[in-house]
């Protein structure tokens, strides 16, 4: 089964895929939140294209673990967004997987510019690989992964 990650931002919403055996992680695309939320012929020709059959997304945990400031409209918008799809929700510790993307594509010789819309879809691809990796593992659970 192929799972879908949204890094749900204010402007911009990373996507990334799993593959059908549910061991890599990979990154697709950056959209406008807002087409993600209302689910755009761009959003839909992704999910078309790729067919998932669950969404994680992201949930912006504090340093200490608790929920984010962020965190209850993060879980609205990927409510209504899984609910459009009719697919099942999950949610990911995002902690620091924006700064890892940002790090990484610096590594890699990117600017700020032209990191600018690919950080978000890698950071997606971050956290997912990090979920994949937990549920191979038989060790899902906690908060940060209720539906």
């Amino acid at each position: 089964m192929r799972i879908m990650a949204l890094d749900i931002g204010k402007v911009r919403c990373g996507i990334a895929i799993s593959d059908p055996q549910e061991k890599i992680a990979t990154p697709l695309c950056v959209l406008p939140t807002e087409e993600v939320r209302a689910n755009a012929p761009s959003f839909r020709r992704v999910c078309e294209d790729w067919e998932p059959e669950l969404i994680v997304s992201g949930l912006p945990l504090t340093m200490g673990g608790a929920k984010g400031p962020q965190a209850q409209s993060i879980r609205e918008v990927a409510q209504q967004v899984a609910s459009k799809l009719g697919l099942p929700l999950e949610f990911s510790d995002e902690r620091l997987s924006s700064s890892e993307a940002k790090r990484s594509l610096r590594e890699q010789g990117f600017s700020e510019k032209e990191m600018r819309g690919k950080v978000d879809m890698i950071a997606a691809s971050l956290f997912l690989q990090s979920w994949l990796d937990k549920r191979m593992a038989g060790s899902l659970k906690g908060e940060a992964n209720e539906s």
